[in-house]
């Protein structure tokens, strides 16, 4: 059937006025709506305070969580200014509240080094709140303007004298309908509040949560900048460089800090900063710094190699083996590849800062033999051991490729073969495994029960991890690879599901598995492709026609205060998934349309890194510090 003509003329384009776009659109300014999309509106404020501070101006920043669901943050800085714009007529107050792109940010005079480039923070913060308040305390005078949801509720008024105060605050409250969820996380403002303390040494940060009873405050301030953010970092390792490198330099307008000190660890922790904003994907300050660094220590490696070694050059991995680096540089324009700051672009910088890093680097190995001897070292053994790893890759490859049709005997897998509609259980032991195959659907389900516990991924290197059987194994039922030869195209299940016994042993087996797909196998946990499966840990009958499954103690009491009036209800707990019968397992963790998933989400990269360092690593002393500091959060598996 022909499609029906439609008149397409002017009056079908849709023009959104003000700031409807970014209401419309939020996803073009903030990234997604959900924890994410919530907490930028917060550092886009935050940023303009630093950037007061940078420009000299400040030295305090405030972030206050509020009773009612809004947030408030202060800086006390010029203020925004207050006077009318000689071409709009209007307030500079309301300007930078309601238009977009209009900001001090596009003069090279009032700031010379600025992280809200696009002059959109501000007016997006309003346009996205529910309402919002500004208060400018400038020149002596007290300004204030109201909004909702962007719109002006009056022009700018003067309020009175400043009784002492200077700068601008900025209270808001996220538009509901916009976005999933508005309540405000504290751990992930509490964190962003001290790594920009650790940037910026001497800027204090302060932050308050008066949402519960009793009132929470921290505050923050680092004299010693990115090294002691370094040393944050490195505590709880065993590091093998007794000396921190660091430099700060300005080269053609552009501002470098480095510092990096080496741990006797496998992993790499690497932060790279742009005008004071994390750039998760890096940029050109990242390729500049990594040139650096594998040169510098390649024109140095021959001090310590065999005269049958010497054609031994290091690769870009070899020596980032063990590397706590934090990288930051202040430009004048910085380039960023969106307004959400992932990744700088600005061509010069590279240059910059690989000139910067050698000469300071090369200084450094020059004064310091012994952490040369002990760096160069650990690289040339993660040289020989990433030869290891790649044969040992290779064999998986083969064995999968040769052997047994590729997919392990163990594996119970499923009829179908588009990853999409494909769903992999790693099930703990052979009595749920066998449960789990008699329960499943054998057209999308596919079963892979583990034997014993892993190895611990996280003591060791790659190549005894794939020596082990049950590793191995894994590897080849994913069917994507591992490490530097990963294909993500290649994986055989887009939900990839661990299912573990509710006790000691499960949450054991099921932390080595997080840590083997946290460290060796990443993209499937960035895809969003791993999830954890909720068994139920109790049955509880109320005679023979109503049984009913709960998830823990606390939805248990609960069912029984609303079902008092039945007595005598029979509960059965099930520690472990072996347990439960076949038709059990489907019912209450496997039928898609009534289990509980969780999906694995790895929201702060750096954190999660350290915590497996910590509880899975093999310096003692860090576990026992979590483990005596949180004990009193612990659930005794009696």
């Amino acid at each position: 059937m022909a499609a029906k003509k439609q008149n397409y003329s002017a009056e079908n384009i849709t023009v959104l006025k003000g700031l409807e776009a970014v209401r419309k659109r939020p996803g073009m300014y903030i990234g997604p709506t959900d924890d994410t999309g919530l907490h930028h509106l917060i550092w886009e404020i935050v940023d303009n305070g630093i950037d007061e501070y940078l420009g000299g101006h400040a030295n305090q920043i405030d972030v206050i969580l509020n009773k009612d669901g809004s947030i408030t943050i202060k800086d006390n800085g010029r203020g925004i200014p207050a006077d009318i714009h000689p071409v709009e007529k209007v307030s500079g107050i309301e300007l930078a509240a309601t238009v977009l792109h209009a900001g001090g940010k596009f003069d090279n005079e009032s700031y010379k080094v600025s992280s809200g480039l696009h002059g959109v923070g501000l007016s997006v913060t309003n346009a996205l709140s529910e309402w919002a308040k500004i208060e400018v305390f400038q020149k002596g005078k007290y300004y204030i303007q109201e909004y909702k949801a962007g719109t002006p509720l009056y022009p700018v008024k003067t309020v009175g004298p400043s009784e002492g105060e200077q700068g601008t605050w900025m209270t808001f409250k996220p538009d509901a309908t916009i976005f999933a969820n508005t309540e405000f996380k504290f751990k992930i403002i509490l964190q962003k509040m001290r790594q920009h303390a650790y940037l910026n040494g001497g800027l204090t940060f302060n932050l308050e949560d008066h949402r519960d009873e009793n009132p929470v405050f921290h505050s923050f301030h680092f004299e010693g900048g990115i090294r002691s953010y370094l040393k944050h970092m490195n505590s709880g390792l065993k590091v093998i460089q007794q000396n921190i490198f660091y430099v700060a330099k300005e080269v053609d307008n552009v501002n470098v800090e480095v510092s990096l000190q080496y741990a006797d660890d496998m992993q790499s922790r690497e932060l790279f900063f742009g005008n004071n904003i994390l750039n998760r994907e890096g940029g050109t300050h990242q390729t500049g710094f990594r040139m650096a660094l594998t040169k510098t220590l390649n024109d140095y490696l021959p001090n310590i190699l065999t005269e049958k070694e010497k054609d031994l050059k290091l690769s870009g991995d070899d020596v980032r083996e063990g590397l706590t680096a934090v990288i930051s540089v202040k430009v004048h324009d910085p380039i960023f590849e969106n307004q959400t700051k992932t990744k700088l672009n600005n061509p010069e910088v590279t240059q910059v800062v690989r000139k910067i890093v050698e000469e300071g680097l090369k200084a450094f190995l020059e004064e310091h033999p012994q952490d040369t001897k002990n760096i160069l070292q650990r690289a040339v053994i993660a040289n020989r051991a990433r030869a290891a790893a790649k044969a040992a890759r290779e064999a998986v490859v083969r064995k999968g490729a040769f052997e047994g049709g590729g997919l392990p005997g163990k594996l119970a897998d499923c009829n179908a073969k588009d990853p999409a509609a494909s769903e992999l259980y790693l099930v703990e032991g052979d009595s749920a495994g066998g449960s789990a195959k008699g329960g499943r659907d054998r057209e999308t389900q596919a079963i892979f029960p583990l034997r014993g516990k892993p190895i611990n991924p996280e003591k060791y290197r790659i190549d005894r991890v794939l020596a082990n059987e049950e590793m191995s194994d894994l590897v080849k039922a994913l069917g994507s690879g591992i490490g530097e030869t990963m294909d993500l195209a290649k994986l055989r299940y887009h939900k990839v599901i661990i299912m573990a016994d509710a006790d000691v042993d499960g949450a054991h087996i099921r932390t080595l598995l997080l840590t083997m797909f946290f460290r060796h196998l990443r993209p499937i946990v960035d895809n969003g492709y791993l999830y954890i499966a909720q068994p139920p840990l109790f049955k509880v009958a109320f005679g023979v026609n109503e049984v009913i499954w709960v998830q823990d103690d606390a939805e248990l009491q609960q069912l029984l205060k609303t079902k008092k009036s039945k007595a005598n209800p029979k509960i059965s707990r099930f520690k472990g998934l072996g347990e439960m019968n076949a038709q059990e397992l489907w019912e209450t963790t496997m039928d898609p349309n009534i289990r509980v998933l969780k999906k694995v989400m790895v929201s702060d990269a750096e954190e999660a890194s350290r915590m497996f360092e910590v509880l899975m690593g093999e310096d003692v002393q860090p576990r026992k510090r979590y483990i005596q500091a949180h004990s009193k959060e612990a659930e005794l598996d009696l």
